[in-house]
Order: structure tokens, then C-alpha cells, then sequence
């Protein structure tokens, strides 16, 4: 009687061979499962999203205790979550950009890649996942907070609201999930933590500094009122039914544009830096 034999390392395996364990194709949804795992078991998601949700319900919940009735005629319910919302944005940026570049600093990425070779499924996954996961707390935290003004301050003295106000607290919630999702794209271009989160800082802050600036200038001036009228904390204001309109260093009044305006402006951008990431990542060596 003989011995089986085994195969070795570089050999075929005996004719008529099966493995006893399940071998299925990967696609996606493994992708998607193992950045869930990874995205839940890290203490930075705790802290970012908890933060989140404390300034935005916090904060808001001030606002509304603090105002009446009648400041709701012309304001929408869900204005009082935008006051927390433009501080929470950080924590929704500062999460996008470790949840790609975290496995840099930790050397992960390297096991991440050999685990599963295809880049863009691992890129594709992280997006996905960083995106339904800041689009959820974002806007239920907004809703929470429209939800309360609606119930304390629905008197006589509030007007009519109708649902479109809604839908904008969603779209101000969808914005702040692109700033986050562009975190993650330059996180993955620059692939250092504290890199990454100036550059996401110096595209939110600076533009109505610099804008102001400029409107010194003559010749400068309508590039400086430009950058006054297109910015997150500009976007977020108008998405939430705040005026807009301001005064720049000349004298003149700096309008803001559509609620569209915006939403394609951030879509281009953040559309031109994901392509950038997955030319980068895939042609990387880690």
C-alpha cells in the first residue's frame, strides 16, 4: 500500500484533488465586510462620529432651547443642527482621512493588499463603506435635531413648513459626507494622517480668507469673490436656509449662487480627486 503524496510548493495538485473548504470567487461584499470590521473595531470611529453627533445635537439643542417660535417663520427646523454641523464637518473629515491612511501608519495596508490583490475593490469598498457610514450619522443627527425644534417650536407663531426643508438638511447632510469622502481621497494621495487632514482644513478655511483678500485688489477682485461665494461654511449656510449675502472689503455685496451651484462644484471636486486615488493606488507599489 502507498503513501499519499503531496503536492509541493510549485507543483499541480493530483489529478482528481478537491479541497474540503468552501472556494468561492471574492467579489465586493467581502471587501465591503472586512472594511466594515475594520472601520468598527478602531477606536478613531468612536471618537470621530461620537464627537459628531455631540456638536451637532448639542449645540443644536442649545439653539432651539434658546429660540422662539417666530424665528421659525422664515427658518427651516433644521437650521439650528447647521450651527454644530459646521464644526462636526471636521470630525467627518478627519474620519475619512484615517480610514485610508491609518493602515500607512500602521503597515496594514501591506496585509490589506495581499489579502486581496484587486486595489480598486479595496479602494471601491473603503468609499463605500466611509460613505453610508457618515451619511447615516450626519443625517440622523440634523433629523434629531429638526426633529425637536419641530415639536418645541411648532406654535402659532412658526409659519408653514412643508418637506422640502427636509430634503435640504439632507442635502447639507450629503454635503458634509462629499467633504468627508474627499478626506478619504486625498488621504489616499498623500498617505500620511496629519498631511491629509491640514490640506482638507486649508480647503474649508481658508477660501473666505483668502477671498477677502483678494477683493483688495482690483485685478484680483473677482477671483477674491469667487472663493467668497463658493466654500463649505457658504455651501452648508445656504443648504440650511441661512442668508448668505455679504459685504466684501470693497463695499460691494457678494450674493451666494444656487444650492446647485454647490452641489456641482463639490461633485467635480471630490469626482477629480477619487480618480486621482485610484490612478495613484494602483499604480503604487504600497
Amino acid at each position: 500500500m502507498t503513501a499519499p503524496t503531496t503536492a509541493t510548493a510549485g507543483e499541480p495538485s493530483p489529478q482528481g484533488y478537491s479541497s474540503p473548504l468552501p472556494a468561492t470567487r471574492p467579489h465586493l461584499g467581502h471587501a465591503v465586510a472586512s472594511e466594515w470590521t475594520k472601520l468598527t473595531s478602531v477606536r478613531s470611529t468612536m471618537w470621530t462620529l461620537g464627537s459628531l453627533v455631540l456638536l451637532v445635537v448639542g449645540v443644536g439643542g442649545l439653539v432651539v432651547v434658546q429660540t422662539s417660535s417666530r424665528d421659525y417663520e422664515l427658518m427651516p427646523f433644521t437650521t439650528p443642527a447647521l450651527f454644530g454641523l459646521l464644526a462636526g464637518q471636521i470630525s467627518v473629515m478627519v474620519l475619512g482621512v484615517l480610514t485610508m491612511t491609518s493602515e500607512y501608519g500602521t503597515g496594514l495596508i501591506r496585509t490589506t493588499f495581499t489579502a486581496a490583490p484587486d486595489r480598486y475593490r479595496v479602494l471601491s469598498a473603503k468609499y463605500l463603506v466611509f460613505g453610508v457610514t457618515a451619511f447615516l450619522t450626519t443625517a440622523g443627527s440634523v433629523c434629531l435635531v429638526g426633529l425637536a425644534a419641530s415639536i418645541l417650536r411648532n406654535g402659532p407663531g412658526a409659519g408653514s413648513h412643508s418637506g422640502t426643508e427636509w430634503a435640504s438638511g439632507l442635502m447639507g447632510s450629503f454635503y458634509v459626507t462629499l467633504l468627508g469622502v474627499l478626506a478619504l481621497a486625498v488621504g489616499a494621495l498623500v498617505r500620511h494622517s496629519a498631511g491629509a487632514i491640514a490640506v482638507m482644513l486649508g480647503l474649508v478655511t481658508l477660501p473666505p480668507v483668502i477671498g477677502a483678500v483678494l477683493s483688495i485688489w482690483e485685478a484680483l477682485a473677482p477671483v477674491g469673490r469667487a472663493l467668497l461665494q463658493y466654500n463649505a461654511p457658504v455651501a452648508l449656510m445656504q443648504l440650511f436656509g441661512l442668508p448668505t449675502s455679504a459685504t466684501d472689503p470693497t463695499g460691494g455685496e457678494v450674493g451666494a449662487p444656487g444650492d446647485l451651484g454647490h452641489m456641482v462644484l463639490i461633485l467635480l471636486v471630490t469626482g477629480a480627486a477619487i480618480a486621482g486615488s485610484y490612478a495613484v493606488v494602483g499604480r503604487r507599489d504600497v
